[in-house]
């Protein structure tokens, strides 16, 4: 076999066969696919959105406390609101 059968055989591997994840990153990988091995928390961001399709108006201030994002808005009519967002899936814990 001549260099340049080499290199085509080497790079038709290369091309169609990728090279595997090690076995740490494949476990990894399943265990982050897993919904009970996630541990996802909702954004400030996502809590914002959550919190204004609840009440309409401006962000004030954000503010987390433990398991709760603490949403201030000044709404449309001139009152202060504060919603408490869950940050491990998002559900309004009070809102007034």
């Amino acid at each position: 076999m001549n260099i340049l059968q080499k290199f085509l055989l080497t790079a038709f591997l290369f091309a169609f066969f990728p090279i595997s994840a090690t076995s740490s990153e494949r476990h990894e990988s399943i265990n982050a696919n897993n919904p009970e091995n996630r541990h996802t928390e909702i954004s400030q961001r996502q809590a914002i959105t959550i919190a204004q399709q609840h009440i309409k108006g401006r962000v004030l201030d954000i503010r987390r406390n433990e398991n709760v994002y603490r949403v201030k808005i000044l709404s449309d009519q001139g009152s202060i609101h504060i919603i408490q967002v869950s940050v491990s899936d998002g559900t309004i814990k009070s809102g007034h």
